[in-house]
């Protein structure tokens, strides 16, 4: 395709994002909580978004599929980001990167002691990296589905999650124990078609930027 392909995902970054692509003049036809199409397209002829999973995000983006994608800090690093230029933090779907534990659990007390944590996750990477920098022994339980459950059924002693208002942790007895990171969402770039379609692409990325400030 000679125009632009925008990779979203549903939920929270699409909404999110729609004031931010109208500001670049950009509006889909239609909404993908309620219409079953993967490719939809918008008011210009030239742009067409494909709605994937957020962790197919930078996917899509690194080999070409999509020009342009919208992913949360969270997902990039799991990915590592490789073949993406990164120019924009989109302020957008903001949220937290968080240790959490059974609220009756000395998270402190074991750490101090040395203890071999079983923690739960869906971050293996951002884990990894944040509990090698403290020196705290950990073994890591990579799940897909709820993280709070794995505490309360025994498989761990804490999770790493996001957390946004915290209500999903209080209702399940889970107290937040460290905070990890910020997060929110960036714009990615192809770095092949900033090269190749820079016409097109830069005044698209210069109208986001304008309308973030």
């Amino acid at each position: 395709m000679t125009g632009i392909t925008i990779a979203l995902s549903k939920g929270r970054i699409f909404e999110e994002t729609l004031p931010l692509l109208a500001a670049a003049g950009i509006v889909p036809t239609e909404d993908p909580e309620k219409s079953r199409k993967l490719i939809i397209g918008t008011n210009r002829d030239d742009v067409r978004v494909v709605i994937v999973r957020a962790s197919d995000v930078p996917t899509y983006v690194q080999y070409g599929a999509a020009d342009l994608g919208i992913a949360g800090k969270d997902v990039l690093l799991e990915h590592g980001g490789v073949g993406l230029y990164q120019p924009l933090d989109l302020n957008i779907a903001k949220c937290r990167m968080c240790v959490a534990a059974p609220a009756g659990f000395d998270y402190a007390a074991a750490v101090r002691r040395g203890a071999r944590l079983r923690i739960a996750t869906k971050y293996i990477v951002v884990a990894r990296e944040h509990f090698a920098a403290k020196g705290v022994h950990v073994d890591l339980i990579k799940l897909y589905g709820s993280m709070e459950l794995a505490p309360l059924a025994g498989l761990a002693d804490a999770i790493v999650d996001l957390v946004s208002s915290g209500s999903t942790l209080k209702a399940n007895h889970l107290v937040e124990v460290e905070q990890i990171m910020n997060i929110s969402s960036r714009l990615v770039v192809n770095q092949a078609a900033l090269k190749m379609k820079r016409e097109l692409l830069q005044p698209v990325i210069a109208a986001i930027e304008g309308a973030i400030r």
